[in-house]
């Protein structure tokens, strides 16, 4: 298990932003990834604009 960042002394915040990343990658290749919010919200709202388009239209 790694050491939480802030508990890291001598880390800038580059290093510790470097650090996430290379994380994430590698939480992403394990098959780990998750869909951001914004994407959902995209999804819901294109669906909603298309169920008000259909009812306008039909």
């Amino acid at each position: 298990m790694t050491t939480p960042e802030h508990e890291r002394p001598g880390l800038n915040r580059f290093e510790r932003r470097r650090e996430r990343i290379v994380a994430e990658v590698q939480a992403n290749r394990r098959g780990e990834y998750r869909v951001p919010t914004w994407v959902y919200a995209t999804i819901l709202g294109l669906i909603v604009a298309g169920w008000v388009i259909f009812v306008i239209v039909g």
